[in-house]
């Protein structure tokens, strides 16, 4: 009782003496039991509720997950949509090689391990080489957290982009969340850093034929400077530096991160 306690204390916002009722469905799902423990710890720093409803997210629509990294997202997205939606989570094409193959073994096998929560997690390729990476027009929603900077590394970012734009609905959305990079700095073509400038994102996603709808500010952290010898994994939760300056760095907390909208036009 405590647990479905805490759960509904949390579905329900006071704003100005006007009760604003949230999304019950995905708060169930981001309390759900078998989340990984570190992963439940992260929530209070990448705050998915807030970022999920800022998109649009509902448990009916068919969604893309691009590159899901160890699965914080998924392990939220897989129950949200179990019941009345569609969740493709992508991997790398097998065509490139013995990483790839052994990536996407790694990742099937943690779908597998808990069919109860992943057993209707599609899977899609998605890198260099893949023309769609579902068939044209069917996704409601395309998400990626945290990886522009890897495209933009690896000279496809644009390619990117325009698969998104192919993989969704007329009237789709495109939800992007990225370390933001520097105003008063270029942009580096390669992301070395692993900060984005959001301008430039923004350009990325237009040149595909989005549409700029709107950004979130939810995940903004004036403390970061961004000048870090190691980039941006300087900051938790990788700690790049290990026990060099970690206090300093833990008292930053994780990377000023962008949260942009974007939407196919219906015509």
């Amino acid at each position: 009782m405590r647990i479905v306690s805490i759960v509904l204390s949390s579905l329900v916002l006071a704003l100005g003496g006007v009760a604003i009722a949230k999304d019950v469905e995905l708060a169930t799902a981001i309390a759900g039991k078998s989340r990984t423990p570190e992963f439940v710890v992260r929530d209070a720093a990448r705050k998915p509720q807030q970022e999920l409803e800022f998109f649009g997210l509902k448990p009916n629509m068919t969604v893309v997950e691009i590159n899901p990294g160890g699965g914080y997202w998924t392990e939220i997205l897989a129950p949200y949509l179990k019941n009345k939606g569609t969740l493709y989570t992508t991997v790398p094409p097998k065509a490139l090689g013995e990483r790839a193959v052994k990536a996407a073994a790694d990742w099937q096998s943690k779908l597998d391990a808990k069919p109860d929560v992943f057993g209707k997690v599609k899977t899609a390729e998605f890198g260099r080489g893949v023309t769609a990476i579902v068939p044209d027009g069917t996704a409601d929603m395309v998400v990626t957290f945290r990886n522009v900077h890897n495209w933009m590394g690896q000279g496809m970012a644009e390619d990117a982009f325009a698969l998104f734009f192919k993989a969704l609905k007329p009237g789709g959305t495109l939800g992007v969340d990225e370390h933001r990079g520097r105003t008063d700095q270029p942009q580096d073509p390669k992301a070395a850093s692993g900060y984005v400038r959001e301008d430039y994102a923004i350009a990325l996603a237009e040149k595909a034929g989005f549409k700029f709808v709107g950004k979130s500010e939810i995940l903004a952290n004036p403390k970061d400077t961004k000048d870090y010898e190691g980039g941006v994994w300087t900051l938790p939760p990788t700690l790049q530096l290990k026990d060099k300056d970690k206090e300093k760095y833990l008292a930053i907390g994780e990377a000023d991160n962008f949260v942009l909208k974007f939407e196919k036009p219906k015509k």
